[in-house]
């Protein structure tokens, strides 16, 4: 179906003109575009894995958050800027100001319909810089819309538990958590008699450089790696992604609630956010 992972009760795209027209409390409800990618992940994983990741952990956070809450979830936008991965065959990227244009005028839309609260649920570690461009343009074209633009995965979890400390610092695509999440999400599109353990090249040792902390390099994933792959998928489990699922849906659950108490005149939309 449409919907996808998100409960069909909580998908913005099944209601009506009229339902969104005579909505009460629409100052309040939480909007949430889920954003991914369509990417090499490896041998192993399908290329929808970002845009899975985002509409299944959204739709398990929906379907465990309060039914008097009021928050739907948007049709996921698979496409993403991906160029990192280009060179991989079946990559599809957006440029930067495409993604941007698609967030900025969808948002323009939802503010529109008189909603005030749009969270940007991002699952590509390729572009979080543009989701935030994006937020604080659109907050400044409409200073009382509250946009949220934030990483799937940076919610309260507990992944980093189940994980190696190498993994934990080089596994950042198709690896281990990725593979995991996948198998509870969709396991008839893993092929695990694939799986393989690369992790980048040409890192020196005790760098104070990174891919993606905090003093990070320009990289292409053929720079680093062979198969595309950039952890290690060979010790996923489905057991270890249904634990890796309900932790996120949980931290995404208090995400959702923080959002939608948060007050929108801007002292107390300042100290919201200090909060969240």
């Amino acid at each position: 179906m449409i919907h996808g992972f998100i409960p069909p009760e909580r998908f913005f795209a099944y209601l009506t003109w009229q339902e969104i027209e005579m909505m009460t409390e629409k100052e309040n409800t939480v909007i949430i575009q889920p954003i991914g990618a369509v990417e090499q992940h490896g041998y192993h994983l399908p290329l929808i894995v970002d845009s899975a990741i985002s509409q299944g952990v959204l739709g398990k956070a929906l379907s465990l958050l309060n039914p008097e809450i009021p928050a739907y979830g948007l049709p996921t936008l698979y496409y993403g800027k991906s160029n990192e991965h280009e060179g991989f065959a079946g990559t599809i990227s957006l440029l930067a100001t495409t993604l941007y244009s698609l967030i900025e005028e969808t948002a323009t839309s939802i503010y529109k319909a008189g909603f005030r609260k749009l969270i940007l649920m991002n699952s590509h570690g390729g572009q979080p810089q543009i989701m935030e461009i994006v937020a604080r343009d659109l907050h400044q074209k409409f200073p009382d819309l509250a946009v949220f633009p934030l990483f799937t995965w940076k919610v309260p979890n507990i992944t980093n538990d189940l994980l190696t400390q190498e993994e934990r610092e080089l596994g950042i695509h198709a690896g281990d958590a990725e593979t995991s999440l996948m198998l509870a999400l969709l396991p008839n599109q893993v092929k695990m008699d694939l799986a393989i353990k690369e992790y980048p090249r040409n890192l020196a040792p005790n760098s104070l450089l990174s891919m993606e902390g905090n003093l990070p390099f320009a990289w292409l994933t053929r720079d680093v790696s062979k198969t595309g792959v950039m952890g290690d998928a060979t010790v996923a489990s489905k057991e270890k992604g249904q634990c890796i699922l309900e932790s996120l849906a949980q931290g995404w659950v208090k995400v959702i609630e923080d959002v939608y108490e948060l007050k929108m005149n801007n002292e107390d939309l300042l100290l919201g956010i200090r909060k969240l």
